[in-house]
């Protein structure tokens, strides 16, 4: 009986999970395909400062980071108040208030259809290497209100953030299928940017890397401490293995 309640419990919790990896498949072919892998390293100040700056400068005079502070990202990103306040802070907020947008919401609801969001934890609802692919995947659409698209997300009701950066970037259509639609196969930059492609790559992946940190800021702490609590949980184990070797060496 127990042994067929643990086979009934193991199959169970197998459909359970493995019904929980196609319903992410299917979200995400429903959103144009698969993403990109972005390799982002929390451990990379360096990063980490550069997607502050780049996110700053071209994506917080939309979205706000609410949940996160100037100060609390001072110190994290090892950088100094003056550092932030004159490169970063551009809402002239103080230094221990939260990333906030300086556009006004009813301006922003006239122009946008609403606020455009907080993006404090897109990185944890959606992941990192969907922001990643996202922000490479946008691509020139007259039919769009804004004038452009996105394979990733389609009909998003934004422009490209970067395409200075990037350049202007043309989709590759496929041939119409047995209901008339046209899709996306491929991207390519007709009009060059600032950057080449491997410059514009490590600016999405230093943005991804920020952004991933925004969302958790206590991760940076939290990962050097694991090394060190794992350190003396093994020191723990091997003293009460000793403890347990003398309270018993009597009754062996």
């Amino acid at each position: 009986m127990t042994n067929n309640i643990t086979s009934r419990t193991f199959f169970k919790r197998a459909a359970i999970f493995f019904g929980g990896m196609l319903l992410s498949m299917s979200v995400a072919a429903a959103e144009g395909g698969s993403t990109l892998h972005a390799g982002n390293d929390l451990g990379d100040k360096a990063s980490l400062q550069r997607g502050a700056q780049i996110y700053m400068n071209y994506c917080s005079g939309c979205h706000s980071l609410k949940y996160l502070r100037y100060s609390r990202m001072a110190e994290d990103l090892g950088l100094t108040e003056d550092e932030v306040m004159n490169n970063l802070n551009l809402s002239g907020a103080k230094f221990g208030e939260h990333v906030e947008v300086a556009m006004p919401h009813d301006p922003a609801t006239k122009w946008f259809g609403k606020m455009p969001p907080d993006l404090s934890l897109i990185a944890r609802s959606r992941g990192s290497d969907w922001i990643y692919t996202y922000l490479k995947s946008f691509y020139l659409d007259e039919s769009r209100p804004l004038g452009w698209n996105n394979k990733l997300f389609p009909n998003a009701s934004m422009p490209n953030p970067l395409w200075q950066l990037q350049g202007l970037q043309h989709a590759e259509f496929s041939a119409p299928d047995e209901i008339g639609e046209r899709h996306v196969e491929a991207l390519k930059v007709t009009q060059p940017g600032r950057l080449d492609a491997a410059q514009f790559d490590q600016v999405v992946r230093d943005v991804t890397n920020f952004l991933e940190y925004a969302g958790e800021p206590a991760a940076l702490k939290r990962n050097s401490l694991g090394v060190w609590v794992l350190l003396f949980l093994a020191a723990l184990t091997f003293l009460a293995y000793l403890l347990k070797q003398e309270y018993w060496k009597d009754v062996h």
